[in-house]
């Protein structure tokens, strides 16, 4: 007897199961008999919960409440509910990989960062993807969606300045992909971030100034939507106001490159009444800021202070060297790492997000006046 195999020809063979399958999918959809696979989003959307919390209700984490617990129960009996088994085996197969996305590569802190990340990460056995996103939205939603592809188990990503919408961020927390901000985070996402105490920096820095007898002090900043460039911006107001300066607005210039700083600052020194101190958001603007005032004739530090924020190589290679703000990315990159981790394996003790702030350290060198 001869098998169905051998009746029909082999050149026939694969269009016939196509055929068969098609006539299946038209069927199913033209008699309306095709049903709806409920998902654990729908259960999650039909309890106006995340997707996130049903997970772990149903794997019984003792994060969830009881009450949570048993709604989720009843529903997901209720709705016929049923885990993919290939989906819950795909994701539960690791790939030991983290996507990390920094802004600039060749920047000396993000390096630090990156030195700090890829210690911890080898530590505990992962490998380290590493996207830049050049400041660019665009490149970030790429980067993004790259490391989906790759199906990273966790992402580290210090937004871009060009970032202010945050749903392919929000997509991977709804596919249960741990994030963890490192330097630059976003107030609208709910997850864990290690971050730079911006502010304190910036106020030590200013207060230092005025102590060295600076009263008219400029500050460059950076992007207001970014917490690190609103928060440094705080703190050198609030230094002012707790010494009694009066904060003047005709002082605070947006800016936060070299190349910015070149322009800004010639135009800025040749009014009336130019400023004896600048205080930059990033330790660039400051080596521009630096150039630019020596061009026009001025002494550093004896005429104008300068400060910036960052400690990278090239404040150790300029004349005078810069005085700065260390903001120790090796330790932010180390610790982001380690709470991303410990998120992958389920081994942090809350759900809630956690916060790890990284206290600054002020460098004095010769671009500043002494005490």
């Amino acid at each position: 007897m001869q098998s169905c195999s051998q009746t029909i020809p082999q050149t026939f063979a694969v269009p016939f199961f196509f055929f068969i399958i098609t006539y299946s999918i038209i069927r199913d959809d033209y008699f309306g008999m095709k049903i709806h696979k409920i998902t654990i989003k729908d259960v999650a959307r039909e309890l106006g919960v995340s997707v996130s919390t049903v997970s772990r209700a149903l794997k019984d984490h003792p994060d969830i409440s009881p009450q949570t617990k048993q709604l989720v129960r009843d529903l997901v009996e209720k709705m016929k509910y049923k885990p993919n088994a290939i989906a819950l085996s795909l994701r539960s197969q690791r790939t030991n990989i983290i996507g990390v996305i920094v802004p600039e590569i060749v920047h000396h802190f993000f390096s630090m960062v990156i030195s700090g990340i890829d210690e911890a990460a080898m530590a505990a056995g992962y490998n380290v993807m590493f996207f830049q996103s050049n400041e660019s939205y665009e490149r970030e939603v790429m980067n993004i969606q790259s490391i989906i592809n790759s199906r990273a188990d966790g992402v580290l990503i210090s937004i871009a300045k060009g970032t202010k919408k945050f749903n392919h961020i929000r997509q991977l927390l709804e596919d249960n992909i741990p994030v963890v901000f490192f330097d630059r985070e976003c107030d609208e996402i709910e997850t864990d971030k290690v971050i730079v105490d911006d502010f304190e920096g910036a106020f030590n820095a200013v207060d230092y100034l005025i102590k060295t007898g600076c009263r008219r002090i400029a500050h460059y900043a950076g992007p207001q939507h970014l917490q690190i460039g609103y928060l440094r911006k705080r703190g050198y107001i609030s230094a002012l106001e707790k010494n009694g300066l009066r904060v003047d607005d005709s002082l605070i210039i947006p800016c936060d490159s070299y190349e910015a700083a070149l322009e800004v600052t010639r135009n800025l020194m040749a009014r009336g009444n130019p400023p004896d101190a600048i205080f930059t958001t990033n330790d660039n603007t400051a080596v521009g800021t630096l150039n630019a005032v020596k061009a026009m004739g001025f002494k550093v530090p004896e005429d104008i202070s300068i400060i910036g924020f960052t400690d990278g190589l090239v404040s150790t290679v300029t004349d005078p060297l810069l005085s700065t703000v260390s903001q120790h990315g090796f330790e932010i990159g180390k610790k982001a790492t380690e709470i991303l981790i410990k998120r992958i394996n389920d081994e942090c003790v809350s759900s809630k997000p956690i916060t790890e702030i990284v206290k600054t350290e002020l460098v004095i060198r010769n671009s500043t006046r002494r005490i």
